[in-house]
């Protein structure tokens, strides 16, 4: 699928002095950088992308009644469609649908189990006093094995925590598609099955974090035994089927900019999630979204699941991960469908993870090219054993080739002086330790 560009939007790269300053006026954190400051942003593909003509089209149905609108029941009619769920509480995001099944599923003292918990996730999960406990395969760590679902949960991990603190305290076990915290890895139909008979095993709910549910679908139909031939969507509808709930941001796979939803199947759950939702979002059949919004959304679930859509999305990540190898970033293998993650650790050796090498490698490259991307090891996630990487998250379908070879080069020129780039320390931070990266200032210091 190629596009044809029907509006554009002027951008600027920096000089070097500018670029210099801006990054020592936000604190070496390039979340409190100006978005005019910045080139090529890759910093998140969360509600970043370019929207159809046919969703901006959608726009102008949109029905903004307060109870009971017809856009809500366009968005409910799709949902179920490419779900198969008939239960749905929108929201204004996906951290909003977070809040809202959280916080009716877990209580303080429980344990949450997760492929990987995401930082919002983990965030929402500890606020409710329950501990986020992540049981990924341990293939997820190792950024060069060939294995094709490095995404998948661990059920003999999980049955280790069981074993340590009773089934009775997990009242869910999640599985995120793809695993981003785990480099944006798929996981397989297979393993959401053995997930599924895990939680009623232990009589938990089995929840699936759908944000990207449509290109880890692209990725069963190419790697998983018995999917060839079989379309996206009727993967995706397969896999989502198996689980109690789906939270869900619209901002990926939804290809909104604004959006999220809870699905449920269990009327009383749903009960307990509409009111929840009224308290926290709105009212249950807008819950923090205009009209407008349920009306884009509902057309761009169904575009997410177009089979042309998903391998042209998957493909130009796979460019620029090409791209960033043959300029010397040791890049994690195999790529996933959002983003490209590369070892920052293996980048600069001599910076070890307290002096946080992934955010080594976001400052030099915003200060080389004027890219912002996303670290997320160490500093995004303390006092949890993850690997040193940085994420570059692509918008759908908003950048061209041209972008993704100056991001190559940038990155080259950081390697041609690899010696001299610094590591970092945090001088301010929040009180949540999840979220620090948010917001946290840090300063340079030799390594």
């Amino acid at each position: 699928m190629r596009y044809r560009t029907k509006v554009a939007a002027t951008v600027r790269l920096p000089d070097r002095d500018e670029r210099e300053t801006a990054l020592e006026a936000a604190g070496y954190n390039v979340f409190a950088l100006d978005a005019d400051d910045v080139y090529v942003d890759l910093l998140t593909d969360s509600g970043t992308g370019a929207m159809s003509d046919e969703q901006w089209a959608a726009l102008l149905r949109g029905d903004e009644a307060y109870a009971g609108s017809s856009s809500f029941r366009r968005f409910e009619e799709a949902v179920a469609d490419v779900t198969g769920f008939e239960r749905v509480v929108p929201t204004h995001q996906g951290r909003g649908a977070e809040n809202v099944l959280y916080g009716v599923l877990a209580d303080e003292g429980d344990v949450v189990l997760n492929n990987t918990h995401f930082d919002t996730t983990r965030a929402h999960v500890a606020n409710q006093g329950a501990d986020p406990v992540d049981v990924p395969v341990p293939v997820a760590r190792d950024p060069d094995a060939d294995e094709p679902f490095k995404g998948n949960l661990s059920l003999d991990r999980a049955r280790s925590v069981v074993d340590d603190v009773g089934a009775d305290r997990i009242p869910a076990v999640v599985l995120t598609i793809t695993n981003n915290s785990a480099a944006g890895q798929p996981v397989s139909v297979e393993n959401a099955r053995e997930v599924r008979a895990f939680a009623d095993e232990i009589d938990a709910a089995f929840v699936i974090d759908a944000c990207r549910f449509a290109e880890n679908a692209h990725f069963v139909v190419e790697r998983e035994d018995g999917y060839e031939g079989a379309s996206v969507a009727e993967v995706a509808r397969e896999q989502l089927g198996l689980a109690d709930a789906l939270v869900m941001s619209g901002k990926k796979d939804g290809l909104v900019n604004a959006g999220g939803f809870v699905a449920v199947r269990d009327p009383d759950l749903f009960e307990r999630v509409k009111q929840r939702a009224i308290l926290y979002e709105g009212f249950p059949t807008y819950g923090g979204m205009a009209g407008r919004d349920l009306e884009a959304m509902a057309v761009g679930l169904r575009e997410a699941v177009e089979d042309a859509y998903v391998r042209t999305r998957v493909e130009q990540v796979r460019e620029l991960a090409d791209l960033l190898e043959d300029a010397g970033l040791p890049v994690y293998r195999p790529v996933g469908g959002h983003a490209v993650y590369v070892d920052a650790a293996a980048t600069f050796p001599s910076i070890d993870a307290e002096r946080f090498p992934g955010q080594a490698l976001v400052c030099e490259l915003y200060r080389e090219g004027g890219v912002r991307a996303v670290e997320l090891g160490s500093f995004a996630f303390p006092e949890t054993d993850r690997p040193e990487l940085v994420r570059l998250a692509l918008p759908r379908r908003t950048y061209h080739r041209e972008h993704l070879r100056h991001v190559a080069d940038a990155a080259a020129d950081v390697l041609d002086r690899r010696e001299s780039v610094p590591g970092y320390r945090v001088v301010s931070e929040p009180s949540r330790p999840e979220l620090r990266h948010f917001s946290a200032a840090l300063e340079p210091v030799d390594v």
